[in-house]
């Protein structure tokens, strides 16, 4: 990441948090005209996006393992932070919306994100390569992190409706922060190359590894000053993210049920949301021929929902009233076996080709049809 990209990024995302912190203030005892709700829903778009940049900031910074720890964590405070604000204001679906967010993170990372790569990239450079042994590993840790959280729920009878017992919330919790932190030591410290982009010959396959200047894998970081500065502002954006969130949320929920949409839809704008800056850094890699980083941004993002999502609301759970539903429905179910048998049989010749990018991107315009209409 050069000085020029930084500055590119702070010309816009010092002003965003601080207009949202604003807007907070501002509208908070006042929010019921739709031009402020309007307002509102701009400034936690915004926050959203800067927040995301300025962790990733941080994150060069500090660099391995704790980096993808720092921006894992603040994409999990602002996902955490708009299920629990909705969930804490009731509802007929206040029990579903960590599931639905959850499963709605993992169908767009595992086909909309990983779709959307493949399909641009081997579009522009006909065959592109990926280290199949790395990308397999993200992939098998993001199904059993699934199965444990989303499957295992809707088949255990100790407690009913798809939900867990206290007893087995918390062995869920415990088991998805154990896979989490396995990956994590597995793809930073272990087995990082593993990870890297590669390079390939005319048939795909891979010759070796892609490496700066420096031979350290990475741009070079940004200085002290600049993350510190990152980190006032995450702070900032975090915030406003959270407690926008609150003040938007009744309103959410009045327009899904108004417009006659399921409320997993609901989660699904939540998901797309938090999402929205690793898509668009998947692509631009996958632009440059570095479909790897793409892959890795893609199950990263469905690990962290899951592996830190779920613990965090387990926790949260002790102090909220209500049940906890996270069993999928059997529509939710099929979809989930179907895109992991497609995801296995795209990962495993470490190569791709654009028909694989479409059979991903169809089965993720599935999800979101269904998602609307049932």
């Amino acid at each position: 990441m050069s000085t020029r990209t930084l500055r590119g990024r702070f010309q816009w995302t010092v002003i965003v948090p601080l207009l949202a912190l604003v807007i907070l203030v501002v509208t908070w005892s006042n929010h019921d005209h739709p031009a402020i709700l309007a307002a509102i829903g701009a400034a936690l778009v915004g926050a959203v996006l800067a927040a995301v940049q300025h962790a990733e900031v941080v994150a060069h910074k500090v660099g391995e393992p704790f980096g993808s720890l720092i921006l894992a964590v603040a994409v999990t405070v602002i996902e955490v932070g708009l299920i629990l604000m909705l969930m804490s204001s009731g509802g007929a679906a206040a029990s579903t919306y960590a599931r639905d967010t959850v499963f709605a993170a993992v169908m767009i990372t595992f086909n909309g994100i990983v779709g959307l790569s493949l399909l641009v990239g081997a579009s522009k450079h006909r065959l592109v390569s990926f280290n199949a042994s790395g990308t397999g590993s993200a992939l098998t840790t993001v199904i059993a992190l699934a199965g444990v959280t989303l499957v295992l729920p809707r088949f255990t009878t100790s407690a009913d409706g798809g939900a867990y017992t206290a007893f087995q919330l918390a062995f869920a919790a415990v088991a998805s922060l154990v896979l989490y932190g396995a990956f994590v030591f597995t793809q930073t410290v272990r087995h990082r190359d593993f990870f890297l982009p590669v390079t390939s010959d005319k048939f795909g396959r891979v010759t070796g590894v892609i490496r700066d200047a420096d031979g350290d894998d990475h741009a070079d970081p940004p200085t002290a000053k600049q993350a510190w500065f990152s980190v006032v502002l995450l702070l900032v954006a975090l915030v406003s993210v959270v407690f926008l969130a609150k003040l938007l949320s009744p309103s959410i929920e009045s327009g899904v049920a108004a417009a006659g949409l399921p409320y997993a839809v609901v989660g699904v704008v939540i998901a797309l949301l938090v999402l929205a800056p690793e898509s668009i850094a998947a692509v631009r890699n996958a632009l440059r021929n570095r479909v790897q980083t793409s892959l890795n941004l893609a199950y990263g993002s469905a690990m962290a929902s899951i592996g830190l999502t779920i613990p965090t609301i387990a926790v949260a759970m002790i102090w909220m009233d209500g049940p906890l539903t996270l069993g999928l429905e059997p529509v939710q179910m099929v979809l989930f076996a179907v895109s992991v048998v497609v995801a296995m049989l795209s990962i495993a010749p470490g190569r791709a080709k654009t028909l694989q990018g479409v059979v991903h991107l169809v089965l993720f315009a599935a999800f979101l049809a269904v998602s609307v209409q049932p």
